[in-house]
C-alpha cells in the first residue's frame, strides 16, 4: 500500500505541475488579451478622432459650397455678360486681336461656369439635398428639346445628330430635367471626341424590366478598355489628341452616374477604340420615390 500511495503522490504532484503550467499560460494569455484590448480601445478613440475631423471637414466643405453657390454665378455672369457686349460691339469696334482676347475670356468664364455647376450638383447629390421632381413626359418632346439646344454644338463639324424612339408615344414618370443633364452629358462628351460620323440618340423599353435605356452612340475614337470605369471618377480625364482642341472638368460622367442612381437607375459604357463609344442609361418608366424606391441601381441587360 506504501507503494501505491507513493505512486498517487508523484501523480498529484505531476497534475499539479501541469495546472501551474497552464496557469502561468492563462496568465500569459490574459496579459496579451488585456493588450491588444488597449490597442484596440486606442485604435477605436483615432478612429473617433477621424470621424470627427471628417465631419469637421464635411461641414467646411458644404459651407464653402453654399458660399460658391451664392458668390460666384454673380461674378462670372457678370464677365460673360460683358464679354458679350463687347463682341456686339456695343462700345466700338474691336481689333481682330482684342476680339480674339474677348472670345478667349468668354470661353474661360463659360468653362469655369459649368465646373462650378457640375461641382455644385455633386456636392448636392451627396449630401442628399437633391429633390427628384418627377412628372409624366414624353420622350418625344424630351428628345426635340435636346435636339434644340445641341445642335447648334454641330455647326462647321461634319457630324450628324440623330434622335430615334423605338415605339413612338413613349412617356416616362420621373425627373425630366434629370434625365435631360445625364443624356445633354452624354452627348456633349461624344461631340468633343467625335471628329466625323455620326451621333445616334435611341430610347427604347426594356421588357421585363419596367424600365427604359436610353443610348448614345457615338463614331469617335474610342476608350480602352482599362479606362471604362476610370472616367466616371471624379476629374478623371483620358489623355488622348483631341484633349489639345476640348477641355473638360472630369466631372460631367460621375455627375451623371451619380443622377442615375438618384433616379433609381444605373449608367453604363461600352467602347472600342478607333470605332466609337455607347453610353447607356436605365432609368425606371416610374419613379417611386426615394422613400418607396430603392437606392440601388437596376441590373444592367446586355448591350
Amino acid at each position: 500500500m506504501l507503494g501505491e500511495v507513493q505512486q498517487q503522490n508523484q501523480d498529484l504532484l505531476r497534475t499539479l505541475a501541469e495546472l501551474k503550467a497552464r496557469q502561468e499560460e492563462l496568465l500569459l494569455l490574459t496579459g496579451q488579451l488585456e493588450e491588444t484590448n488597449r490597442g484596440v480601445t486606442a485604435l477605436y478613440a483615432e478612429l473617433d478622432e477621424k470621424n470627427a475631423h471628417l465631419r469637421r471637414a464635411d461641414q467646411m466643405k458644404s459651407r464653402f459650397l453654399s458660399n460658391m453657390s451664392h458668390e460666384f454665378p454673380t461674378p462670372l455672369s457678370s464677365i460673360r455678360a460683358l464679354s458679350r457686349l463687347l463682341l456686339a460691339r456695343t462700345d466700338g469696334e474691336l481689333s481682330s486681336e482684342q476680339e480674339k482676347q474677348v472670345r478667349f475670356i468668354l470661353q474661360g468664364t463659360t468653362s469655369l461656369t459649368e465646373m462650378v455647376d457640375d461641382l455644385l450638383d455633386l456636392a448636392k447629390i451627396e449630401s442628399g439635398k437633391v429633390d427628384v421632381k418627377a412628372a409624366t413626359f414624353r420622350v418625344a418632346d424630351l428628345f426635340s428639346t435636346l435636339r434644340g439646344m445641341l445642335h447648334p454644338l454641330l455647326v462647321g463639324r461634319s457630324l450628324k445628330l440623330v434622335f430615334l424612339e423605338s415605339a413612338p408615344g413613349m412617356t416616362l414618370h420621373t425627373d425630366q430635367g434629370k434625365l435631360s443633364q445625364i443624356l445633354r452629358n452624354f452627348v456633349s462628351n461624344a461631340i468633343k471626341y467625335t471628329e466625323q460620323g455620326e451621333i445616334v440618340v435611341r430610347a427604347e423599353m426594356l421588357p421585363g424590366f419596367d424600365a427604359m435605356r436610353f443610348t448614345v452612340r457615338d463614331t469617335g475614337i474610342g476608350i480602352e478598355t482599362r479606362y471604362l470605369e476610370t472616367i466616371f471618377e471624379e476629374f478623371s480625364q483620358i489623355e488622348s489628341h483631341l484633349q489639345t482642341r476640348v477641355k473638360g472638368t472630369g466631372l460631367g460622367l460621375p455627375l451623371c452616374r451619380k443622377l442615375g442612381e438618384l433616379l433609381g437607375g444605373s449608367v453604363s459604357v461600352s467602347s472600342t477604340v478607333g470605332a466609337g463609344s455607347v453610353f447607356c442609361a436605365i432609368i425606371p418608366a416610374c419613379f417611386a420615390g426615394l422613400d418607396e424606391h430603392p437606392s440601388s441601381p437596376i441590373n444592367l441587360p446586355p448591350m
